[in-house]
């Protein structure tokens, strides 16, 4: 049985290697990414999901790295980790879960079951899942594999990217850095116990030295101060290295958590809320990291200060520490007292911020109609009126802080001259060992003093700095605890479409609207349908084109693909199954073929150049000084209207799609550039349902099929030559867009294609 394993994992990778020009040989022409994908897919079917293997980040005919396949899991809804495991790791796992081996050869393996007592581990094929799995040993499981694999179970809870942005929420992210911490600990009360040490040393040197003259004691407690100043040079410079790695670590973590929270916010928040304005709600989270990472950890850490320093303060003189403590606790107070004036100052500075900030957004996002429409003194005068909305908030802020600090200030003076004061009084008006003060305690008292005192301080201020933060907290709360999609594009059926739509008495209204968009639609196509869209502005033709898209799915009544319920699809992989032209498409600052496999960057320059050539994009670009390298600058200034167009639909249609929507997507095109798309729209519709907006009949007498809908209702469904024979409105439009055509009907592309 030894040979045969040998040889079936190294046939297999010989089988799944691809030949010069990517080409696959061997008996199967097996592509080389299919062990590790299928091997994948069956450990992900035992945790009862399904993967789509169109959302794998792979390169056509190469071998899918592990990180590439932890992504996939990790869309797919799975939890996914790839590690190295040792012979003795793998054997003693307690778990029935089963482990994808990553095979040195590029292949793949699973382990569905071990057996520590015979010293095996049972290996199954993932391209011959009905064979019996393959008892190996160590020995001959060393010859194909290193140590690769890829641990897979499904999420346990929810995940930390489910849980709700809080304050709470922000301290787990920073206790995960629990080393680092302790290190950071560590350290503090190192640097604390060191700061006891010149104090004591400067009391002997004037109670000791000066009083019996004794220079060889100065000499001495000179060493032991440089030692101990260079010891706390060292480490004071390891402490704030290991907090400048923690914080950077945090800060990635959180910057990557932002990102991936604002991705799953549905689309309807975007619309809904100003772009400026949740730009700066969520560049508040960095305002928060840098609390929690800054002054936060610092108060902390001066805490081992004030516990280590406090009793030795007492040994000293209780009379001096207690009015260290005292004022202190004055500090604190005061801080309290202003605390609520400070919250509702500060809520208003945010609010006019945040007015600022969407003005200043908006502004340069629509500069170009700015100009066009010479408006720049308009938007100068919002601008200086919410530049001096948030000064004057800002200044409000300042003042109220100003008043607490004035206040605060003689309290602190009074910690670092007036205890030196009474020191001075004790040491003068009482008899000499009475109160146990000397002129070198007095002074060691100070310089630990000023050290106890700063920690109480910071401990006082920092309430303030909370409530500055909770403010902070409550505005990124407000965007990324909003709804999001994660469940729906992670769970859900991936069905293979055909193609088929059923509206069966759909209404929907959109939030904050009492008249519905969509009231009571009912229709169906087959698969394979051209299916137009016309009515009058408003009567719901982009509403259907969201619905299916999934972007809002709050509606009531039935919308089925393939007789499967929209709602009980996959969310993502609903999306990846349509392609989608908009009237107004933006396009990725990057080359044009970049722009073009946006959808699937593993595909090749070959197929952005066939979808551009379906799309009749290939003559323009061919023109451009680089070709597909040309680069696209943002806002895509260096391209005309026609030619983004003509780029989106080529975008959308390199991923081959079997359902295609064409949202307005002609109406910015030049006569020429329209003709050339309506002339490829056949070939484009082959093989594919499409669905296509417009408020243009003429691009849509091909239809087999057009839906006239008025003020969110079906007038009637059917081919153009019937509707303008039935339908009053669809006729009544007809006539309005074509007075100017002899006999108001223009030529079919079909008709004059069966002509030629």
């Amino acid at each position: 049985m030894e040979p045969e394993f040998d040889l079936q994992v190294s046939e297999e990778f010989r089988e799944a290697r691809p030949a010069p020009g990517g080409i696959s040989v061997g008996k199967e022409k097996r592509d080389a990414a299919k062990p590790r994908v299928d091997a994948l897919i069956f450990v992900a079917q035992h945790h009862g999901v399904e993967l789509d293997r169109k959302a794998l980040r792979a390169l056509p005919g190469e071998v899918p790295s592990p990180a590439a396949l932890v992504t996939w899991a990790r869309e797919g809804g799975l939890w996914a980790k790839a590690t190295r495991l040792r012979w003795r790791h793998l054997i003693r796992m307690q778990s029935d879960t089963p482990v994808v081996l990553l095979l040195s050869d590029g292949g793949a393996g699973i382990v569905v079951s071990r057996d520590a007592n015979a010293g095996t581990v049972s290996v199954q094929d993932p391209n011959r899942p009905g064979e019996k799995p393959v008892a190996v040993d160590e020995l001959r499981l060393a010859n194909v594999w290193r140590g690769d694999v890829l641990l897979v179970r499904r999420e346990r809870g929810a995940a930390a990217d489910e849980e709700p942005f809080s304050f709470s929420w922000m301290m787990y992210r920073v206790l995960e850095e629990r080393r680092n911490l302790r290190e950071i600990a560590v350290a503090s009360i190192s640097l604390s116990v060191l700061q006891i040490v010149p104090p004591f040393l400067i009391l002997v040197a004037i109670d000791r030295v000066i009083t019996h003259q004794a220079m060889s004691t100065l000499g001495m407690i000179s060493l032991i101060l440089i030692l101990v100043t260079a010891y706390d040079t060292l480490l004071g410079y390891a402490r704030r290295e290991i907090i400048e790695v923690t914080a950077t670590r945090i800060d990635a973590r959180l910057g990557m958590h932002v990102f991936r929270r604002l991705l799953a916010l549905p689309m309807d928040f975007f619309e809904r809320h100003p772009t400026g304005e949740t730009a700066r709600k969520v560049g508040q989270i960095f305002n928060i990291r840098s609390f929690f990472t800054g002054k936060l950890v610092s108060t902390f850490l001066d805490i081992f200060t004030l516990i280590a320093l406090l009793p030795f303060l007492f040994w000293m003189s209780a009379t001096l520490a207690w009015l260290v403590l005292a004022a202190s606790a004055v500090v604190a107070l005061v801080v309290l007292a202003f605390l609520p004036a400070i919250r509702r100052v500060f809520a208003r500075l945010v609010t006019a911020e945040n007015r600022k900030n969407s003005v200043l957004v908006e502004t340069v996002y629509g500069m170009r109609t700015v100009k066009s429409l010479a408006i720049e003194r308009v938007r100068n005068e919002e601008w200086d009126a919410r530049v001096a909305e948030a000064g004057q908030a800002r200044l409000d802020a300042g003042r109220i802080s100003n008043v607490a600090q004035t206040i605060v200030n003689p309290i602190e003076a009074f910690i670092n001259r007036g205890v030196l004061l009474v020191g001075c009084y004790l040491l003068v008006a009482w008899p000499p060992g009475s109160t146990g003060i000397t002129g070198g305690v007095l002074i060691a008292f100070l310089m630990l003093g000023a050290r106890v005192a700063s920690p109480l301080i910071s401990l006082a201020k920092l309430m303030q700095d909370i409530e500055e933060v909770r403010l902070s907290v409550s505005e990124v709360a407000d965007v990324l605890n909003h709804p999001t999609e994660t469940a729906a594009m992670r769970n859900g059926l991936r069905p293979k479409f055909e193609g088929a739509i059923a509206f069966q008495d759909l209404s929907f209204t959109y939030q904050g609207s009492t008249v519905p968009a969509l009231d009571r639609v009912s229709f169906e196509i087959p698969a394979g349908t051209m299916l137009g869209l016309v009515g009058r502005s408003g009567s719901g033709k982009s509403t259907i084109a969201r619905l299916l898209q999934g972007i809002n799915r709050e509606y009531n009544g039935y919308l089925k693909i393939d007789s499967i319920d929209l709602r009980e699809i996959n969310l993502t992989h609903l999306r990846s199954s349509f392609g989608v032209v908009m009237q107004d498409n933006f396009l990725f600052r990057g080359t044009v073929r970049d722009n073009i496999i946006a959808s699937r960057p593993g595909l090749t320059l070959e197929h952005a150049m066939q979808a551009a050539r379906l799309a009749g994009a290939e003559e323009f670009i061919e023109r451009l000084p680089r070709g597909y390298e040309t680069w696209i600058e943002e806002t895509s200034s260096n391209l005309s209207g026609g030619q983004r167009q003509r780029l989106a639909i080529a975008r959308a249609l390199v991923s081959d799609p079997r359902l295609l929507i064409l949202d307005e997507a002609t109406s910015a095109l030049d006569p020429e550039s329209e003709a050339l798309v309506n002339a490829n729209l056949l070939r484009i519709a082959k093989g594919r349902t499409m669905i296509i907006v417009s408020h243009r009949l003429s691009s849509l007498v091909d239809c087999d099929q057009i839906l006239v809908l008025e003020r969110g209702k079906v007038v009637d469904i059917g081919p153009h030559e019937e509707l303008l024979e039935r339908c009053a409105v669809y006729r009544q439009l007809w006539q309005q867009q074509h007075r100017h055509l002899e006999g108001g009907r223009p030529r079919s592309l079909k008709s004059s294609a069966a002509r030629e």
